[in-house]
């Protein structure tokens, strides 16, 4: 048997986990492994290396992916879905193990229709794919905002400012709750709710009455322009406010224990489902519990935003 696998999309900490965990039981099982560089691109282009044991020794700590990703605007015509098709045909590869997002499933899905076994595993730091209840990535992307909207506290307190911190998360608020909650942010602003700016900028009156020096905002990318948001405080308030915007450095760094777990659960779960002849099923966790469905449900499911957490952050930051 041979399979091989790829990261495809924007890249997040815990793929080197998985990828870890696919090649060592892959070899487990004495199943040929070749890794796919750069994604789908690098699967057009026939850019395969055979993977072993050593391939992916000191891995589990790095951040990114060691395989490389990339977007590939070919891959989504008939003509890329055929050249991936016949780099596959020409190594004799049994099945794909894909790991990224929504895109990228939507990739692994054409590629089963057209006969090629293949399994995903979510690796995204918005968390937006609803069927898992966590994303690999999204923990160690919350840790690097926390630790980020820590810093801005202590300057910010320094000056006497508000704080607009723009997060990713494209049109998902789920790193933007959840590291508003982490991080005591005083308001959040995601795509999930509409956004009241007289009412923040009434909570960051108030504070500044009984001698509260910051007032940090959470904004989720998709809901809204930071430096806009910022020269409304300014403007209903007269406080100093200034934007941050994280960027990309949320994507990078070691991952944490729990995107390690996930990876190397997941990336395990992968290849033996691989080896009992199944296709187009998509991994995910719930309730601490590794599952797999196949992926048109699982891109069909809708995540319900979580109000508790977002009241929890309005109660504590009165």
């Amino acid at each position: 048997m041979k399979i091989a696998l790829l990261t495809s999309g924007g890249d997040s900490p815990g793929m080197n986990p998985a990828i870890r965990a696919i090649v060592r039981t892959a070899a487990f099982n004495k199943i040929k492994i070749y890794g796919v560089r750069s994604g789908y691109k690098g699967l057009i282009k026939g850019d395969l290396v055979e993977l072993n044991v050593n391939s992916v020794g000191d891995i589990i700590q790095r951040g990114g992916t060691m395989l490389g990703t990339a977007r590939s605007p070919e891959f989504e015509t008939d003509e890329g879905i055929e050249k991936a098709l016949n780099v596959l045909n020409v190594y004799n590869i049994d099945g794909l193990i894909v790991l990224g997002g929504d895109g990228t499933f939507m990739g692994a899905e054409k590629l089963s229709k057209a006969g090629i076994k293949t399994v995903c595993i979510p690796c995204t730091i918005d968390n937006d794919l609803a069927y898992t209840d966590y994303t690999i990535g999204f923990w160690t992307a919350i840790e690097t905002v926390t630790e980020a909207i820590g810093k801005l506290r202590d300057t910010s307190s320094s000056h006497g400012r508000a704080n607009v911190i723009e997060v990713m998360g494209r049109n998902s608020g789920q790193l933007a709750l959840y590291s508003a909650l982490a991080g005591g942010g005083e308001s959040i602003i995601v795509p999930e709710e509409d956004v009241d700016i007289d009412a923040i900028c009434k909570k960051a009156l108030r504070g500044r009455m009984r001698g509260k020096k910051h007032n940090l905002i959470i904004v989720a990318e998709g809901a809204g322009k930071a430096f806009d948001i910022a020269d409304q405080i300014i403007d209903k308030t007269g406080i100093d406010t200034k934007v941050t915007v994280l960027g990309h450095v949320q994507r990078g760094g070691s991952p944490c224990a729990v995107d390690r777990i996930l990876g190397s659960l997941m990336g395990r779960h992968a290849v033996e489902l691989l080896m009992a002849g199944n296709t187009s099923i998509a991994i995910g966790v719930k309730e601490n519990k590794i599952i797999d469905l196949n992926i048109s449900q699982a891109l069909e499911e809708k995540r319900d935003f979580n109000y508790s957490i977002y009241d929890t952050i309005n109660i504590l930051s009165i």
